[in-house]
């Protein structure tokens, strides 16, 4: 199993917006497009001093998944353009680790 995480950042303005737009139009779009291996999304918000944090941890089966996700450069971050006009800034590039313990539900072998 195989646990992606990627940080992106806003203002405290557009943050209702960017959360909006991830739970209604691209977590639904990623759900649709019924990858093979993926087990889900996480997102976690955190207020900052001048800006407003969030984080996305996605689950998979394996790297072949994350790839069916990503494509072949699987590090490279997946930020649609509506996100990017509402992202302050972001990581170009995931993380990825293998799973050691995964949340209740999720299968840990592929």
């Amino acid at each position: 199993m195989i646990t992606r995480i990627w940080h992106g950042w806003t203002t405290a303005a557009n943050a209702p917006k960017y959360e909006a737009l991830l739970e209604e139009e691209i977590f639904v779009g990623i759900a649709r497009r019924e990858i093979r291996g993926y087990h889900g999304i996480s997102l976690l918000r955190r207020e900052l001093e001048r800006e407003v944090e969030f984080v996305t941890v996605m689950w998979f089966s394996d790297l072949n998944a994350v790839r069916s996700f990503a494509g072949p450069d699987y590090e490279t971050a997946v930020v649609p353009p509506k996100a990017r006009a509402l992202l302050s800034r972001f990581d170009e590039r995931s993380a990825h680790y293998e799973t050691v313990c995964p949340p209740p539900g999720v299968p840990n072998k592929p």
